[in-house]
């Protein structure tokens, strides 16, 4: 077996117990109206950390095929910082991480005094943590049925609403066995028939992490990748119905250094300080007020391979700052380290070979977006643009209205559309 499981703590909720939930959840009561029974299909695919070059390093025929009829963005930009859970969330919601309220794979929130993470299970399922409108959320109140093979907040009710159907995370679910799912789904009557589908593959994350991006199992995994593509459309293409693709990534992936690794510094004072595991970015959150300013100069004044800010002097590039963090889940105190390098808090800690987090503007942290179907143009490459942008591209091919205000600009995406 392939080591994922110690790469999952890192990347996506493991389930904590013994058991393992491979059911699909279904919300009864729910139904299309007539006017979302006449709307076209979106299938929403992640494919978590496949960097923007992948499709052409590796030579992802099938990728590279479908792009060519329809719409290639030289990259994608993913939210700061440039993480799993944050960008997952921020595609869906259209807000950047400060203003949806996940801030980090791992954060404290002071308010509640408890620390979220990705590998706890409650706290995943815990619909409190989480803001904005989830595109599901905003389908199913105007009555349109959509569904998901995993995506981060899809597994809570989120304004009291999931999917129709929806499956906790696991890894034990063969990947024909979801593609059938997805025809399945794609076969129901008219007014039980998901026209939003969102699908995540953790495959080139897991082995870009464990073995480096230049490695051979990561070009195997962008391979799998690709042939999942291709029998997915192959499946679509049958059943002759109006879908449109959607593909991309929430974030890139550069090689590290895992041997000259940043100690902890010995400016930071964990009695005046509560800091999360972090190795990329960490967070310090000051018991007393007073503490924060001393702290910040004694850090400034040794660090070396990283930067640190107060809340209130993060970039404004990053909309992370004390001004953007609706809820208040950022540090007082944040630490950014500059790639290739990254903390070990740990003595023990598995060091992995590659990594994402940095800052957002490096190319090798850039995402992929590709998209074809009867919505969109053919042959048509677009420039970089951030990912809170796609979130009211997907409402305007749904023909759902957006209710509140939101970061991403349907005007940037647009010029996609037919």
């Amino acid at each position: 077996m392939r080591p994922y499981f110690a790469l999952l703590t890192l990347i996506m909720p493991l389930l904590l117990t013994a058991q393992v939930d491979i059911t699909q959840h279904i919300v009864p009561g729910r139904s299309n109206s007539s006017q979302q029974q006449k709307k076209p299909y979106v299938i929403l695919i992640s494919a978590d950390g496949f960097r923007h070059d992948l499709a052409d390093k590796y030579d992802a025929k099938n990728l590279q095929q479908l792009r060519s009829n329809g719409v290639a963005a030289k990259s994608m930009i993913p939210s700061y910082p440039s993480l799993t859970f944050p960008n997952h969330y921020t595609l869906v919601t259209g807000l950047y991480p400060a203003h949806h309220g996940l801030v980090d794979n791992t954060f404290y929130d002071k308010k509640r005094d408890e620390i979220y993470r990705l590998g706890n299970r409650k706290v995943v399922e815990d619909s409190s943590w989480y803001g904005g409108t989830p595109l599901w959320v905003l389908a199913e109140q105007q009555q349109m049925v959509t569904a998901s093979f995993y995506w981060v907040g899809s597994e809570t009710a989120v304004k009291g609403v999931r999917p129709t159907y929806y499956y906790r995370y696991n890894d034990s679910i063969d990947i024909d066995t979801r593609i059938q799912t997805v025809k399945n789904w794609l076969t129901l009557p008219e007014d039980k028939r998901p026209h939003l589908i969102t699908f995540y593959l953790p495959e080139v994350d897991h082995e870009a992490h464990m073995y480096g991006v230049d490695s051979k199992q990561t070009e195997e995994a962008v391979h799998f990748i690709d042939n999942t593509i291709g029998k997915m459309v192959r499946m679509t293409d049958s059943l002759q119905l109006p879908v449109n693709y959607i593909f991309l990534s929430d974030h890139g992936m550069t090689a590290v250094d895992t041997v000259n690794l940043i100690a902890k510094p010995s400016a930071i004072d964990t009695t005046k300080f509560k800091v999360p595991d972090g190795d990329v970015l960490v967070h310090m959150y000051a018991y007393n007020a007073g503490d924060v300013q001393p702290a910040y100069e004694a850090l400034k004044k040794v660090a070396v391979d990283y930067d640190v800010y107060l809340a209130t002097n993060v970039p404004a590039r990053w909309h992370y700052g004390a001004a953007d963090d609706r809820y208040q889940r950022i540090g007082d105190i944040i630490l950014v380290t500059r790639a290739p390098k990254s903390f070990q808090f740990r003595r023990h800690r598995n060091q992995l070979a590659g990594k994402h987090g940095y800052d957002n503007a490096l190319p090798d942290m850039h995402a992929t977006f590709y998209a074809w179907g009867p919505s969109f143009k053919k042959q048509l490459q677009i420039p970089s643009f951030e990912n809170v942008h796609v979130y009211p591209l997907i409402a305007k091919i749904l023909g759902l209205k957006i209710n509140e205000k939101i970061d991403g600009r349907l005007k940037v995406l647009k010029p996609a559309l037919k």
